[in-house]
């Protein structure tokens, strides 16, 4: 637990860059994306979580996803109505961010050993299926959709281009994940993480 503690402390001392650029409407199509991210990252971990017979961390983790779902819903209706009211700067704001990408919080972690730490974990998370490209990929899709991104009218040349680009992202997406599903069935390295008492993991 105490490399646990040091990792959260460092990242409290580097704080969180999530590339919003203090826009609310980056803000909140960060959060509706976010959100939605954790939620079916607390599931999944639910779901391993009570596979392996640890019911208590699958009852914390589903209670998380839950809440997290809440906040998805939230954030996602506030998108709803700046898409409504000003489709080109929505659209503008949504391109940006997933120009940028969308980062998690804790991208800056650190436990004062591994510097490449969040990388790592990432890369475990996309391995054993808690959190993967292909979520990306469903989380760009599911938001374009129910924002409607394909049938916004009236846009501005900059408006137009923002459309298409998000709207290809997706489709790129799945394709990315295919060629790096082919490379990772090629071959493993493994990492020691101190959180667990620098057992070594496959990545």
């Amino acid at each position: 637990m105490r490399q646990i503690e040091k990792t959260i402390q460092y990242l409290i001392g580097c704080g969180m860059y999530i590339k919003t650029e203090n826009s609310p409407y980056k803000g909140y199509i960060y959060a509706s994306f976010q959100e939605r991210a954790t939620y079916i990252s607390h599931g999944n971990t639910a779901r391993h979580a009570k596979l392996y017979g640890d019911l208590k961390l699958a009852k914390i983790c589903g209670t998380i996803a839950a809440d997290e779902k809440r906040h998805e819903a939230a954030y996602s209706k506030i998108v709803d109505k700046l898409f409504e009211l000003d489709p080109d700067g929505a659209v503008i704001a949504f391109a940006d961010m997933m120009k940028n990408k969308i980062t998690m919080p804790a991208h800056l972690m650190f436990d004062g050993r591994d510097h490449r730490l969040f990388h790592h974990f990432s890369a475990v998370a996309q391995r054993l299926g808690v959190y993967t490209a292909k979520d990306y990929a469903d989380i760009t899709e599911f938001l374009v959709g129910r924002w409607k991104v394909e049938s916004l009218v009236g846009l501005s040349d900059e408006g137009r281009k923002a459309q298409d680009f998000v709207c290809r992202l997706a489709p790129r997406y799945r394709k990315l994940e295919e060629r790096a599903q082919g490379r990772a069935k090629q071959g493993f390295s493994t990492v020691r993480f101190s959180w667990i008492f620098d057992r070594e993991v496959q990545v």
